[in-house]
C-alpha cells in the first residue's frame, strides 16, 4: 500500500456520518448560496478567533486578493512578503497589479526574517504580508512595531496555520486582517475549495463583503466597486461548521504525530522542525531538511513511500515571476532551503502503524545515503 504525505480517507471514514448529514442539511435547506450555513460558519469562525467579522469566500487565493483590495492595495503598490511560500501568496499580489517585494527567511524556522522588512519599505508599500508557514507563526511583535511606525497594515496569510498560536494569540488576530484557505489538505479543510478573510475593522469588513459579491451592497443590480463572484458555497460552509468543532482536536492530533517523529527520528542527522518560543505549532506539513534530500526521497519509493517538497522552487525563481528581476542568490536562505527541505506524512488521522513504517524506512535510508 502506497503511503503519501496526506490522505483524507481515514478522516472521512471517522466523520462520514456527520459529513453526509451536513450535505443533507444543505440540500434540504432550500437555499444553496449565501444561506444559513455560510452565515452560521462566519459567526462561529469569528467567535473561535475572537474577531468581529468573517467573510467566507470561494478559495484561499481570493481570501488574499480580496483582503489586499479591501486594505486599499492596487496597481503600482508594493506588498512585502516572502518567496518561501506557496505561489498563491504571490499570485494574489500580482492579480491586483501590485508588486511583491521579498525578504528572506530564517534558516532554522523557515519563516519571514522580520529584521529585513524595514529596509524594503518605500512610499509604495501598502501592506506587510507575513506567511505563517507550515503551521507556526511569524514573530509578530517586531513586525507590528514596524507596521505601526510606518502606518502600514498587516494582512496575515494563515492558510497553513489554523489554530496555531503565538504568545497566546491565535493566528489571524494579530494584524488588521487575515486570510485563510480551507483547501482539503488544510488543518481545517473542506471537501473542495474554500476560504475566508477575517477582521475586526468595520470598514475592511464592509469592503470585503462588497468585493466577494461583485461589488454589490444593497441590491443585486447596483455595483458600488467592481468586485468578484467569490462566495463560499453553502455545502462547504456546512461541512466546515461541523469540522470547526473539531479543530482543536485536529491540531492536537498533528502535534501527537509530530511528537512520534521526534521520538523516532530525533537522534538522526535529519533536521526536524524547530518550534519557536511562544509558538504553538499545528504542523500543517511536517517539513524536515537534509543535504541529500533528493536521494532520500528516491530511495523511499522502494518502500512505497512517496513524499512531497514544500516548496522545491522559490517563487522569485519561477519563470512566471522573472519579471520581478530577482537573480539567483538574491534570497540565499530561501534558495538553500529549497534544495534540502521535504515533507513527511502528516495528518491527524495518520495511523500509528503507517507512521512507524515511515520512521523505520527513513532510518534505514538515512543509514545508506
Amino acid at each position: 500500500m502506497v503511503t503519501r504525505v496526506w490522505d483524507y480517507m481515514p478522516e472521512y471514514e471517522q466523520e462520514r456520518e456527520d459529513i453526509h448529514d451536513a450535505v443533507e442539511t444543505v440540500f434540504r435547506s432550500g437555499q444553496l448560496v449565501l444561506g444559513n450555513s455560510v452565515r452560521g460558519f462566519e459567526e462561529e469562525f469569528s467567535a473561535y478567533h475572537g474577531v468581529e467579522h468573517t467573510i467566507g469566500v470561494d478559495n484561499g487565493t481570493n481570501a488574499l486578493v480580496l483582503g489586499l483590495r479591501a486594505l486599499g492595495v492596487g496597481p503600482g503598490d508594493e506588498v512585502i512578503t516572502v518567496s518561501n511560500t506557496a505561489a498563491p501568496t504571490v499570485i494574489a499580489i500580482d492579480q491586483i497589479g501590485a508588486t511583491p517585494v521579498f525578504v528572506d527567511v530564517h534558516e532554522d524556522d523557515y519563516l519571514m526574517n522580520v529584521g529585513q522588512v524595514e529596509a524594503k519599505i518605500t512610499d509604495k508599500t501598502k501592506v506587510l504580508l507575513p506567511v505563517h508557514l507550515y503551521g507556526q507563526c511569524v514573530d509578530m511583535a517586531p513586525l507590528q512595531a514596524i507596521a505601526d511606525k510606518h502606518g502600514i497594515p498587516i494582512l496575515e496569510d494563515c492558510a497553513q496555520a489554523h489554530a496555531a498560536r503565538h504568545h497566546g494569540k491565535i493566528a489571524g488576530t494579530m494584524g488588521k486582517a487575515a486570510a485563510f484557505s480551507f483547501y482539503p489538505t488544510k488543518v481545517l479543510g473542506a471537501y473542495g475549495d474554500g476560504g475566508a478573510t477575517i477582521t475586526s475593522d468595520e470598514e475592511t469588513a464592509a469592503n470585503l463583503r462588497r468585493l466577494r459579491y461583485y461589488g454589490m451592497e444593497k441590491t443585486y443590480y447596483v455595483v458600488s466597486t467592481p468586485g468578484h463572484n467569490a462566495r463560499l458555497d453553502e455545502l462547504h460552509a456546512e461541512i466546515l461548521r461541523r469540522k470547526l468543532t473539531r479543530l482543536d482536536q485536529y491540531a492536537q492530533g498533528r502535534r501527537d504525530v509530530a511528537q512520534r517523529y521526534l521520538e523516532g527520528l530525533g537522534d538522526t542527522d535529519l533536521v526536524l522542525p524547530k518550534v519557536n518560543e511562544g509558538n504553538e505549532h499545528v504542523y500543517y506539513v511536517y517539513v524536515v531538511r537534509h543535504p541529500k534530500r533528493d536521494a532520500i526521497i528516491e530511495a523511499l519509493k522502494a518502500y512505497d513511500i512517496h513524499l512531497n517538497i514544500s516548496y522545491p522552487w522559490p517563487v522569485h525563481r519561477q519563470s512566471g515571476f522573472h519579471k520581478l528581476g530577482y537573480e539567483e542568490g538574491s534570497l540565499p536562505v530561501t534558495e538553500k532551503l529549497a534544495k534540502e527541505i521535504f515533507s513527511l506524512p502528516m495528518y491527524p488521522s495518520l495511523p500509528v502503524g503507517t507512521q512507524e513504517k515511515v520512521i523505520a524506512a527513513v532510518r534505514e535510508v538515512l543509514a545508506t545515503v
